[in-house]
C-alpha cells in the first residue's frame, strides 16, 4: 500500500514538472526580439486570388539584431491582419504563441539562412481576409527565438474561391423557375378540381 502511495507521488511529481517544463518552453511573441527583416511582393493593398496568384516573400537579418548562431530554421506563415480578427475570436491573437491563431497558414519552413526569399502560390482553401506575412527563426528545439513581420504598415487581401461556378448559378435558376411553374400549375390543377 505505501509502495502505491509512493509510485502514486512521484507519478504526480514528474507530471507536474513536465507540464511547468513545457509552459516555460512557450514562447511569448512580445518577449521575441524582432531580428528578421521581412517583405512581401505584392503592393499593399493588393488582392490576390487564391489558386492563381503568387507571393514572394523576402527575408534579411537586421543590421542591429547581432548573431544568429541559435537560429536554425526559418518558419514563414501567413497571418489575419487586425482588420479580419474583429469579432472572430477564432483568429484573435494571443501573446503565447502556443495560443496564437493569427498566424494559421503555412507558407515555408526551411533551413534558417540569413537572407534569401521564397514564392508561394496562394492556396485555395486560404478564407478570403486581409494576410501580412510573419517569419520565426527556430531554435535547434523547434522553440521560436526571434521574429519579423510585414505588418502593421503592409497588408494585403485575399479572395479565396467561393466554389458557386456559372454552371451552379444556372441550374439554381432553372430549378428554381421549374418548381415556381410545378407550383403553379397544381394549385391551378387543384383548383380546377374543386370548382367542378
Amino acid at each position: 500500500m505505501a509502495r502505491q502511495g509512493m509510485a502514486m507521488a512521484l507519478l504526480v511529481v514528474v507530471l507536474a514538472a513536465g507540464c511547468w517544463a513545457s509552459a516555460d518552453a512557450a514562447a511569448q511573441l512580445s518577449k521575441l526580439p524582432v531580428n528578421l527583416q521581412v517583405t512581401a511582393s505584392p503592393s499593399s493593398g493588393e488582392v490576390l486570388h487564391g489558386g492563381e496568384d503568387e507571393i514572394t516573400v523576402t527575408w534579411s537579418l537586421n543590421a542591429t539584431a547581432g548573431t544568429d548562431a541559435e537560429y536554425k530554421k526559418l518558419k514563414l506563415r501567413l497571418c489575419y491582419a487586425p482588420v479580419s480578427q474583429k469579432e472572430r475570436e477564432w483568429r484573435k491573437t494571443h501573446d503565447d504563441l502556443k495560443k496564437d491563431k493569427t498566424c494559421q497558414f503555412k507558407v515555408s519552413e526551411q533551413a534558417y539562412a540569413s537572407t534569401g526569399n521564397v514564392t508561394y502560390r496562394v492556396a485555395l482553401d486560404i478564407p478570403t481576409a486581409t494576410y501580412y506575412v510573419r517569419a520565426y527563426a527556430l531554435d535547434a528545439s523547434g522553440t521560436q527565438v526571434a521574429y519579423g513581420q510585414t505588418a502593421p504598415n503592409y497588408t494585403f487581401n485575399v479572395v479565396s474561391i467561393t466554389g458557386v461556378t456559372t454552371s451552379i448559378k444556372v441550374a439554381a435558376g432553372v430549378f428554381s423557375a421549374f418548381s415556381t411553374a410545378s407550383l403553379a400549375f397544381f394549385f391551378f390543377i387543384e383548383k380546377r378540381k374543386k370548382n367542378n
